[in-house]
């Protein structure tokens, strides 16, 4: 019963707990925190010295996003979220299972192609979210078709942020004594990757096909100029349109987002898209519609280096050797169920599997599993908790932009969704898909 005194098992449980009974997610996760640190040993003082000292690791996306938010804001106030809208409105018309796949599709984009990931989320969404209440979308769908496309890609592609996830898995299994190609990834995931796609079909054609009510509210923080009424087109539409991809072409140039976005808002500035007196309201607009999810971004990496410390995870993964016994199958389960809890707490599967690699790959080796095996066990265990963690950009990002207008919460419209849709379809696949290659 040791196990369940874990630091982590009962930080991360305690935390899904509070964020299901809508406790504020910055505070779940600082109470998750401090009773995790306490758990683990350490006294008070010491537990937010390390919460406070690991909240550096996400300061860039924090900064990214106070000032992509400045930038969304800046759009709305020249009119050409209506005019978006009401053109892609024109585009889609009822169709709504057109447009959520098409958003899928350009989610995907933000991966492989153009590697801009939740950048381009704050900036596209809101203006969208008009035309989403009019044939009265469930915004539940959309939240899984963005989660998707930030999500899936990466785990089955070898482009863009798939190449340096696939880099990343390669390189610690052979630091850990099990040698693979970062070019032979891809061709052991693609069972899971697969899952990904049915869950997709499912949140679209079945889950959450029927129509939901949403008011056409305005944009938090912004207030659209007269411009919004009208479809002519200004040089501060220019503007907007040039910030916008002056944005993602210096970040994908210099690989610095909040550059990009420092950039854009000046070019928007230099067109009068944002006037010059109207700077300050810009960026206190951009605070008051994405400074809480930068917030949470930097609480949840204080969060991810206090587990880490705690020493809790090399626990968890020893117990798991030891119920397992010599038993492949219950050994592959209760690797995915350890990747679930590790990664629902750190919330990222980039900083996850070094962590786990180095139990995970002298675990397989000592239960016989194959070099396909262990890697697609990685894979997936990595990837569980990005969809549906609280503290993840894959829930977050969708979260920011969907919940523009106030009507869409980050639990259950977005985390819970998500984990259904994803997260048990990826535990089945990996565990068949496992047993398959080892």
């Amino acid at each position: 019963m040791e196990i369940l005194l874990n630091p982590v098992l009962i930080s991360v449980v305690l935390m899904i707990v509070l964020c299901l009974i809508n406790v504020n997610i910055l505070l779940a996760i600082m109470i998750s925190a401090i009773v995790g640190g306490l758990v683990g040993g350490f006294d008070i003082s010491k537990t937010m010295d390390l919460i406070v000292s690991g909240m550096g690791g996400q300061a860039n996306t924090a900064l990214s996003y106070v000032l992509l938010g400045a930038l969304a804001g800046g759009i709305a106030q020249t009119g050409l979220t209506t005019i978006l809208s009401n053109k892609m409105e024109r585009v889609v018309g009822k169709r709504g299972k057109v447009f959520l796949l098409i958003l899928a599709g350009v989610a995907c984009l933000s991966q492989n192609v153009i590697p801009v990931h939740i950048a381009f989320i704050p900036i596209l969404i809101p203006p969208l979210l008009k035309m989403m209440n009019d044939i009265k979308m469930d915004r539940r769908a959309a939240a899984c078709c963005l989660t998707f496309g930030l999500k899936a890609p990466y785990v089955a592609l070898p482009l863009g942020f798939g190449l340096i996830f696939h880099g990343v898995v390669a390189e610690n299994m052979t630091l850990n004594g099990m040698e693979v190609a970062n070019t032979e990834v891809w061709k052991y995931v693609w069972i899971p990757a697969l899952s990904m796609v049915v869950g997709l079909l499912i949140a679209i054609f079945i889950s959450y096909r029927k129509k939901r009510n949403y008011k056409n509210l305005p944009i938090i923080a912004s207030k659209e100029s007269e411009l919004a009424v009208t479809d002519h087109f200004t040089l501060q539409h220019l503007g907007a349109i040039l910030g916008a991809l002056s944005a993602f072409v210096v970040q994908l140039w210099t690989g610095s987002l909040p550059l990009g976005a420092l950039i854009g808002l000046g070019i928007m500035v230099l067109f009068k898209a944002i006037p010059f007196k109207a700077q300050d309201s810009a960026i206190l607009d951009g605070v008051r519609l994405m400074g809480f999810i930068a917030f949470v971004m930097l609480i949840a990496s204080g969060y991810a280096h206090l587990l880490r410390e705690t020493g809790g995870v090399d626990h968890i993964v020893q117990v798991s050797k030891d119920l397992v016994g010599g038993s492949q199958f219950w050994g592959a389960a209760m690797m995915l169920i350890v990747g679930l809890l590790v990664t629902m707490g750190i919330g990222t599967s980039f900083g996850t599997i070094p962590i786990i690699a180095t139990i995970y790959v002298p675990f397989s080796m000592a239960l016989g599993f194959s070099v396909e095996a262990t890697t697609m066990l990685i894979v997936v265990a990595a990837a569980l908790g990005d969809a549906g963690s609280p503290a993840s950009d894959s829930t977050l990002g969708p979260t920011a932009g969907l919940n523009a207008d106030g009507q869409h919460n980050h639990i259950w419209d977005t985390c819970v969704p998500t984990f259904l849709h994803y997260n048990v379809p990826l535990i089945v696949a990996g565990l068949a898909a496992v047993m398959f290659f080892m």
